[in-house]
């Protein structure tokens, strides 16, 4: 049938993830660091991802495309665990879950190995002293409720800084993360991000400064799963994007 469907122009998107959650039906994904339609009948055709776009890449278009399929997308967000208890916004990262936690609780406290304040990116000052080491994690603000180890896995002797792709300004972050590299001796950024799709907007911000900064640092990502496991890691170039 011939209908309106979106239209993603490759050449603009830039991977930030932020049109993913936009999408109620789960109609998006990323694919090989760009965003996609994963399936016709998925998309509703109504747009409510259009002005998510920060880089205007995705449009509507009117042509021969299969229906939207309510039901199908109904048994694809119930496989994936992502239809009930939404909140008002339909982004699928809102979704309500519970389980039950794990390990012993009568176990000795683990020491803070945080080594600075503040670590919220936008409070930082980029010259600040404790930038002056070799690793920064740039964490999302999650990560470290789901992670249970993550001050002995990601802190000790290294710097942090904190975000939230979803909420925040992208530009901002991009901005004051190439001064911070610009002033700092760091050689390596590890990407502590949660496995939802909003959160993949955090990779794309360390990439993009990375290559503002001049400098040539590596990059680690390591995808948080919301049970508390690492679902995803391994390295990035910053031509990667």
């Amino acid at each position: 049938m011939k209908r309106e469907i979106i239209k993603i122009d490759e050449e603009k998107c830039d991977g930030c993830g932020i049109c993913i959650p936009a999408c109620a039906e789960g109609a998006l994904q990323i694919v090989a660091g760009k965003a996609r339609l994963v399936k016709e009948s998925y998309c509703d055709g109504l747009g409510a991802c259009l002005n998510e776009c920060p880089q205007g890449a995705i449009t509507l278009e009117e042509r021969e495309a299969e229906a939207f399929d309510e039901e199908e997308v109904r048994v694809n967000l119930e496989g994936k665990g992502e239809l009930t208890n939404s909140l008002p916004c339909g982004c699928p990262s809102t979704i309500s879950q519970s389980w039950a936690t794990k390990g012993d609780r009568a176990t000795i406290k683990a020491p803070s190995l945080l080594s600075h304040w503040p670590v919220k990116l936008t409070l930082v000052t980029p010259g600040a002293p404790y930038f002056r080491g070799d690793e920064l994690v740039v964490a999302a603000d999650c990560g470290p409720f789901a992670y249970g180890d993550f001050h002995q896995d990601f802190l000790e002797e290294r710097a942090v800084v904190i975000g939230c792709p979803k909420f925040d300004d992208l530009e901002f972050y991009k901005e004051k993360l190439t001064e911070i590299l610009r002033h700092s001796g760091i050689k390596k950024i590890i990407v502590a991000r949660m496995e939802v799709p909003c959160c993949s907007g955090l990779l794309t911000v360390v990439q993009n400064a990375v290559s503002s900064s001049g400098k040539e640092i590596s990059i680690e990502e390591k995808v948080i799963g919301i049970k508390g496991e690492i679902i995803f890691q391994g390295g990035h170039k910053e031509d990667d994007k």
